[in-house]
């Protein structure tokens, strides 16, 4: 079966003359800033939304800001910015999880949440008290199991 693959492909030799180009810095981009603002944006409404006890209309809310926290995320190094939005949305869907008593789900989210924090550098009183509150979040699931 080996001999029917195709041979693997070789990289040609890099040349002094050309250096190899670095790949664009996708958080620089103006795209970037305006999407993590909107998504601040968007949790602000959907935090509105529970607060109201409108939890189906923010169930919709969180679904459909889903992809736009996937792509602030998508990018290799994120910015603070929009780390924080991604893990406010991930803290909202984790709050109706917990609501509709998807406890173990609602874990697994708030689990997320505390990986991020507690990896993310450089460590700030902002991030530590994140990470802090994802602990909390994943103890109160702890106790609901």
């Amino acid at each position: 079966m080996i001999g029917c693959a195709p041979a693997p492909q070789v990289a040609p030799p890099e040349t002094a003359a050309s250096p190899p180009k670095p790949a664009a810095d996708e958080a620089a981009k103006p795209w970037y800033a305006q999407s993590a603002g909107e998504l601040a944006a968007m949790n602000g409404r959907i935090r509105a939304l529970i607060d109201a006890g409108r939890f189906q209309d923010a169930s919709a809310a969180v679904s459909a800001t889903q992809p736009l926290a996937d792509k602030l995320l998508s990018v290799p190094r994120p910015t603070l910015e929009a780390m924080k939005a991604a893990s406010d949305h991930d803290d909202l869907y984790g709050r109706l999880l917990l609501h509709d008593g998807r406890v173990g789900w609602a874990r697994m989210t708030f689990q997320k949440n505390l990986v991020r924090w507690r990896n993310w550098k450089p460590r700030t009183a902002e991030t530590e008290a994140r990470a802090r509150a994802a602990a909390d979040a994943v103890a109160e699931c702890d106790r609901r199991l």
